[in-house]
């Protein structure tokens, strides 16, 4: 059986002309509607990789590395299995579970970097390319503080070709907040990241909407000069993410949320959601 063939870009990640890797510097944005009110924004940028890009990308930029130490690095073993093995088998394997085949089309990582070894990802987006180009799902890949992690895979629809903001929706299936109860559910809009970024998250909870979170921003070529805007723009960002988190749970309980405890994370490590 031959392979199929992909595109010259995707084999060797050489060609920057071509390349759809960058990254965004933007802003993320919590906003809290009930019981009380209480929002929040921090200064983020964020990778943008294509798997298929990233040896050249690492080849031809010393302050980024793929599974090793360096100020800027992609680390396979936070993402997807989590175990250090190749991510693209793992995204195809979860996807044609599901009934999607890609035919060797790019998989590309929205995400934060490793920044001097240490990242913490709320939330990765991978955005799973047919070969023809189009969009076929996103996996959203969502972690919690307590070192777990879950994924929810959704097929993207016709109705959301053709430039069209992605509309999705599914069930809360994993604990993320303990300020949140689990009996909600999601609802996301986004746009396959251009020249500016923009994902919306809604979450709603029997009573209403809970909560509302933005990721915006504004592309910016991965090159060195970007690279080192990035680390002097947002020093030791992926630590203040973590920090960031904690720091507004405190504030939330003391405005006085209630607090539900964890429970057993899903037997399957991906939801795989209908259409």
């Amino acid at each position: 059986m031959t392979s199929s063939p992909q595109p010259s870009n995707q084999r060797n990640g050489e060609d920057r002309s071509s390349s759809r890797s960058c990254l965004y510097f933007g802003q993320v944005m919590h906003r809290r509607l009930r019981p009380f009110s209480h929002r929040f924004s921090y200064g983020v940028f964020s990778l943008f990789v294509d798997l298929d890009e990233l040896p050249g990308l690492v080849r031809r930029l010393p302050l980024l590395s793929h599974n090793r130490f360096n100020i800027f690095s992609f680390d396979d073993r936070d993402h997807g299995p989590r175990d250090g093995t190749a991510l693209r088998p793992w995204a195809e394997a979860q996807l044609a579970a599901a009934g999607i085949d890609l035919q060797g089309g790019p998989i590309r990582l929205l995400c934060f970097p490793r920044i001097l070894g240490y990242v913490f990802n709320p939330l990765t987006l991978w955005f799973c390319h047919h070969r023809d180009g189009s969009l076929r799902a996103v996996i959203y890949e969502v972690k919690n503080t307590f070192g777990e992690q879950h994924c929810y895979l959704i097929p993207v629809t016709a109705g959301n070709l053709g430039g069209r903001p992605i509309l999705q929706r599914c069930e809360k299936g994993f604990f993320v907040s303990p300020f949140i109860e689990m009996t909600a559910a999601y609802r996301f809009r986004l746009r396959e990241p251009g020249e500016k970024l923009s994902v919306l998250i809604r979450q709603a909870v029997p009573d209403g909407e809970i909560l509302l979170a933005t990721l915006t921003g504004r592309r910016v070529a991965i090159d060195r000069g970007g690279l080192w805007r990035a680390f002097f723009r947002y020093p030791l960002m992926t630590v203040k993410v973590m920090a960031a988190i904690h720091w507004e749970a405190l504030w939330i309980w003391r405005k006085g949320a209630r607090y539900h405890r964890r429970g057993a994370p899903p037997g399957e490590a991906v939801t795989s959601v209908a259409p």
